[in-house]
């Protein structure tokens, strides 16, 4: 696995024109489920596919999501691994909604547990809040070319604010560059200025993390031919 470090002032600003740039590449599909996340040798949820998506030959018994999903995300998980697996189950949830609602009720009823317990859990949060915002964009949708003959059942999340709880996940652990990445994420279409801290805050830690890094560098949303920061360079043109 290729190693990435982020070293160069004039590489760093460049990331930072680019983040905000990924509102404009978001309508390619939707972030948290068509853009994987890199995470080495990290085990998550089976992946036999070559593309974002599941490729139809998947023998993975998707009643076991719930179990196999909490088990990977333990205390020691890194958060990138967090956002992968919850995209993997995210896309194997939409098979059967009855494990999709258990799926999105388990990780909430951890967290409050936590929380009732008097030992708030910031990773269970971001789980809870990061599950929710990535059905929003997938449970329920109908999306041409990308859903097509997909089952059509209610996002079992709806309602819920996700976007708030992985805020209050960043709050309690305090400084996170790959929170910030994921928060980065799920605010591509706005609010504008909280995408804007959010990203300039995962660069920042990309300089001494080096699989955000990779992540910060590799083609956006399937854009084979970009990576972020070559975006800015390719859409603004010449002054």
């Amino acid at each position: 696995m290729k190693t990435y470090r982020i070293h160069s002032p004039r590489f760093i600003a460049v990331l930072l024109i680019a983040m905000p740039c990924f509102a404009s590449v978001a309508q390619a599909g939707p972030p948290l489920i068509c853009h994987a996340i890199e995470i080495g040798q990290a085990k998550s949820l089976p992946w036999i596919s070559h593309s974002w998506n599941l490729s139809g030959g998947e023998n993975y018994d998707v009643k076991n999501l719930v179990r196999d999903t909490l088990d990977i995300l333990g205390p020691d998980t890194p958060v990138l691994v967090r956002m992968e697996t919850l995209r993997r189950a995210t896309l194997y949830a939409r098979k059967d909604p009855l494990v999709a609602k258990e799926l999105v009720a388990r990780l909430h009823a951890r967290a409050t547990a936590a929380e009732s317990s008097g030992r708030p859990d910031a990773l269970a949060w971001f789980d809870a809040g990061y599950l929710a915002e990535a059905y929003k964009q997938w449970l329920g949708q109908n999306l041409p070319h990308m859903t097509d003959g997909m089952r059509m059942d209610p996002n079992p999340a709806a309602g819920v604010d996700g976007y708030s709880l992985v805020k209050k996940a960043i709050a309690l652990r305090g400084a996170d560059p790959q929170m910030e990445f994921a928060a980065a994420l799920i605010t591509l279409s706005g609010p504008q200025e909280e995408h804007r801290q959010h990203a300039q805050k995962a660069i920042a830690g990309a300089k001494s993390d080096s699989l955000l890094a990779q992540n910060l560098a590799t083609p956006f949303l399937g854009q084979q031919s970009q990576t972020v920061s070559a975006m800015p360079a390719k859409n603004s043109g010449p002054n």
